[in-house]
């Protein structure tokens, strides 16, 4: 038999019989190491132990004793148990869809008799365990898609799987009497699936479209030692207790009606308050550097979108079209851009004038998916703080630093500080989706990086990351759950202002092409705000609280008139405060400030009345103190003139 010549992690180099797998690997250098392995990597790819290596490459074993084990292949084995388990309890179940994600495992499963509930996972979980118990080597089987078929006969949606299936071959695992597929890279036994936990049952579209059936989703996870899986519990409360959805149905910031549609939120009169709050700063800080805002339509010829390139790579993205019956078509905007390339277009510019900054918070439409949509964080429509400038080839570095140093006072203010940058580039292996010219291509990359290198910032590179017409860095933070997501964007562009032919009359009397530079400080409203009440738990800053405070009379017939002087005197200098004069106990009412967790909770009485003062206390804190009414008043007005933030300076950079 042919040999292949694998490449162990140190460099070493070993001959071996082609289609020898990993496992063979790990008992030619100790039956320990064999036992210990769980999984491993082929040229960087996991692998599970089984597989037959039939070239060259670069292998990797992975053992229990990894602090860094890739976890793929224990959810996947995972998911196996847990199908395998409701095959046995559920016989006439239907299972659909089933991922190993990057935060666990799920399984979409149909039982006409009665869906799964989650009062069902702990017994669920016990007959998990003793399947674990039993052990039992998982076989690997290669069929060719006939023989899968008749295999998976009567499963209705293994079946669509399998006809969706492009390979002639499908990888199938066997337990006993029960099979799986799609489920690659997985553990040699069952066994080593050492601790887990069901999580919870939620319903899911078949494949993620609303028009197809609904489906009970199990969700999983599973690690090879009790403290990860402790950790990971711990980290899922908190972010439970994070999750910008819940905390929006507390403090009523706003709901999605399935009748109106998934993904289109209203948003409620304290959520309404968070946004405009956030709105009119962005704007009043936008002006303040040189930014002019505009108002555009959402609605465009669809032309306008073929020209821009949206049409041709954004299209899956994208509404369909409305036609308008006299050969019209118009379309929803997908992005901003091409509206605000028409600003730019509509008088003569000189190069006096660049660079020009205009801004716009602009209403967009996505065509999500059903699935993939999420509280404020995946909507369907949404509002971007957008903006575009058009620069002179000169001004490109120093408009970049300038958008850069912008964006660091407006996280400074709203005191966010857990990010990193990415500079994302074309992917060089993939280039069809991207704009075709290698010049601009590597001439924008080399701009971006060499901006940052002045700057001395730390960065990442990411290859396969870039907007379809340019390179762009992006400001990567992390959600409640530890999920990474692009905060905000600075993205170069030398295609739209070619595609558009934009002009402006040079110093020597000549049309020269300006570039575009395209960047979102805060991304959407909806992403922003969701991403706030994550960081902030719900306790925003006073400057952005719906209500900051609220006053409490101890007797509505005795201190009430007192309690309006001061309310109106707070409201004189725009603070939102209200009071409550419900026929409640006292300690009720604090109780429910502090719960809906505004900043400042103000009780007057007879002490307060004769004194002029208010007794205070703040959100989060047991105790109250008495401060002059007037003395309290001044303060609070300085704290939101300040950002909250207990006068700490701007955190800024320096170009």
């Amino acid at each position: 038999m042919a040999e292949i010549q694998l490449t162990f992690p140190d460099g070493t180099k070993k001959a071996f019989e082609q289609a020898t797998s990993l496992l063979d690997v790990a008992k030619s250098i100790s039956t320990s190491l064999a036992k210990k392995a769980i999984a491993g990597k082929f040229n960087g790819e996991l692998v599970d132990l089984q597989q037959p290596i039939l070239e060259d490459g670069a292998i990797e074993i992975i053992t229990k004793d990894d602090k860094a084990t890739d976890l793929m292949a224990i959810w996947n084995t995972a998911a196996f148990v847990l199908a395998a388990t409701l095959d046995r309890a559920y016989p006439e179940m239907q299972f659909g869809e089933v991922h190993a994600t990057e935060d666990g495992f799920f399984y979409d499963t149909e039982n006409e008799a009665g869906q799964v509930a989650v009062t069902d996972l702990p017994d669920i979980k016990k007959a998990m365990s003793k399947l674990i118990q039993a052990g039992g080597a998982i076989e690997r089987v290669s069929l060719d898609k006939a023989a899968a078929k008749a295999l998976f006969a009567g499963q209705t949606y293994k079946l669509a799987l399998l006809d969706e299936t492009e390979t002639d071959q499908v990888l199938v695992y066997k337990l006993g009497d029960f099979a799986d597929f799609g489920l690659a890279p997985m553990l040699a036994k069952v066994s080593d699936v050492k601790v887990f936990e069901l999580l919870s049952v939620a319903g899911a579209y078949w494949q993620g479209k609303s028009s197809n059936k609904m489906l009970q989703r199990i969700y999983g996870t599973a690690y090879n030692k009790q403290a990860d899986l402790d950790a990971d519990l711990q980290r899922r409360q908190e972010a439970k207790e994070r999750d910008h959805r819940v905390i929006g149905n507390q403090l009523d910031l706003f709901f999605v009606d399935p009748k109106v549609g998934a993904g289109l939120p209203y948003w409620l009169p304290n959520g309404a308050t968070i946004r405009r709050s956030i709105e009119r700063y962005i704007i009043d800080k936008e002006v303040a550097n040189g930014y002019e805002h505009v108002y555009t339509p959402i609605l465009a010829n669809l032309d306008l979108y073929k020209q821009s390139g949206h049409w041709d790579h954004y299209r899956e993205d994208m509404f369909p079209p409305m036609d308008m019956g006299d050969g019209e078509m118009l379309e929803l905007r997908p992005m901003n851009c091409p509206s605000h390339i028409q600003v730019y277009k509509h008088q003569p510019r000189s190069y006096r004038e660049l660079p020009i900054r205009l801004a716009e918070l602009g209403m967009m439409h996505r065509y999500e998916k059903s699935g993939a949509l999420s509280g404020l964080q995946r909507v369907r429509e949404m509002t971007l703080n957008d903006g575009h400038t058009f620069v002179r080839p000169d001004q490109i570095q120093d408009e970049f630093k300038s958008i850069l140093k912008l964006m660091i006072e407006v996280y400074s203010d709203f005191n966010i500080n857990d990010y990193t940058f990415r500079l994302s580039y074309r992917d060089p292996a993939n280039t069809e989706k991207y704009y075709a010219d290698d010049e601009m291509w590597n001439k924008a990359q080399t701009m971006l990086k060499g901006a940052m290198d002045d700057l001395g910032l730390d960065y990442v590179e990411a290859e396969g990351e870039a907007a379809f017409y340019g390179p762009k860095l992006d400001v990567q933070t992390k959600t409640a759950m530890g999920n990474e997501e692009t905060l905000s964007t600075i993205q170069l562009d030398f295609m739209l202002p070619e595609r558009f032919e934009l002009q402006y009359v040079g110093e020597d009397g000549e049309m020269h092409r300006p570039v575009m530079i395209h960047r979102g400080l805060v991304s959407t409203m909806e992403r922003f705000t969701a991403y706030l009440t994550e960081i902030y738990k719900g306790a925003f800053p006073t400057w952005l609280a719906p209500t900051q405070a609220v006053i409490i009379p101890v007797k509505n017939e005795l201190h009430y008139d007192y309690a309006k002087n001061v309310k109106d005197a707070m409201i004189k200098h725009g603070l939102r405060v209200r009071i409550d004069d419900r026929n409640e106990k006292m300690g009720y009412k604090i109780r429910e400030a502090q719960t809906s967790k505004i900043p400042y909770t103000l009780v007057v009485g007879d002490q307060e009345v004769a004194d002029a003062t208010v007794s205070v206390r703040k959100y989060g804190e047991e105790s109250a103190n008495e401060e002059a009414s007037d003395m309290f008043v001044d303060a609070i007005v300085a704290e939101v003139g300040n950002y909250s933030r207990d006068g700490k300076d701007h955190k800024t950079i320096s170009l």
